[in-house]
C-alpha cells in the first residue's frame, strides 16, 4: 500500500500550494496579489501542495480553462487549521471507527482530503501518495481573506520546464524543480488525515 506524506515547499510562516486557472481568473489573482471575482467564494477549490502533481493534472497548464499556474503562499497556522477541519473523500478504516461514522462526518465536510500517487518528472506514478485538499464554500473566505500571503505566477517556470522535458534536458529541468520536503505534521492531525 502507498504511504501517504505532505511534500511541500515550506518555511517557518508559509506552505506553497498550487492552483491552475484559466487567465480570466489568474490574472487578476496576480495583479491583486489576492482571490478576486471572477473567482468564486461558493464553490470548492483544490489546492496542492506537490508541484508535478498539478503538473499532471493540468499537463503542464496546456489543459483547458488551466492555462495558468498559480503558487499560493498560505499561512502554515492556515494550512493546519483547514486540516484539522478535513474528512477523507474515501472511507478509511484506519481513521473512523465506522462506514456510517464517516459518510455522516463527509456530509458536513467543510474541507476535503483525498490521496493520490505523487508523479515524477515524466508523470509516472510513484509509490507514495501526495494530498489535495478541498476547501468547501464554508471555508474559502478564510483562505482568500485570512490564510493567503502572496500569489504568484508560476506559468513561466512551468513553461521553462516542460520545454526542456520536450527537448529531453531532465537533467536541466530537475534542477528548476521547487524544492519540496516532508511536510511535519502533529500525530493527532496526522492521524485525522489518513497519514501512514
Amino acid at each position: 500500500m502507498n504511504s501517504n506524506e505532505i511534500r511541500a515547499q515550506y518555511d517557518s510562516r508559509s506552505i506553497t500550494v498550487y492552483q491552475a486557472y484559466a487567465k480570466a481568473i489568474a490574472l487578476p489573482a496576480i495583479q491583486h496579489n489576492r482571490f478576486v471575482p471572477p473567482f468564486s467564494m461558493h464553490r470548492m477549490t483544490w489546492i496542492k501542495p506537490s508541484f508535478l502533481w498539478l503538473m499532471e493534472r493540468s499537463n503542464w497548464g496546456l489543459k483547458s480553462g488551466q492555462e495558468m499556474i498559480l503558487a499560493i503562499r498560505m499561512t502554515r497556522q492556515g494550512w493546519e487549521e483547514a486540516l484539522s477541519q478535513a474528512v477523507l473523500t474515501a472511507y478509511d478504516p484506519s481513521v473512523y471507527r465506522s462506514y456510517d461514522e464517516w459518510a455522516t462526518q463527509f456530509e458536513q465536510a467543510r474541507v476535503h482530503v483525498q490521496w493520490d500517487p505523487e508523479r515524477t518528472l515524466r508523470g509516472k506514478s510513484l509509490p507514495i501518495n501526495s494530498i489535495q485538499v478541498g476547501l468547501s464554500r464554508h471555508i474559502i473566505e478564510q483562505y482568500v481573506n485570512e490564510w493567503t500571503m502572496e500569489i504568484r505566477d508560476a506559468t513561466p517556470l512551468v513553461r521553462k520546464i516542460y520545454t526542456l522535458l520536450q527537448e529531453g534536458k531532465e537533467a536541466k529541468a530537475k534542477l528548476l524543480l521547487p524544492g519540496e520536503h516532508v511536510y511535519p505534521l502533529p500525530q493527532t492531525l496526522a492521524r485525522r488525515i489518513g497519514m501512514r
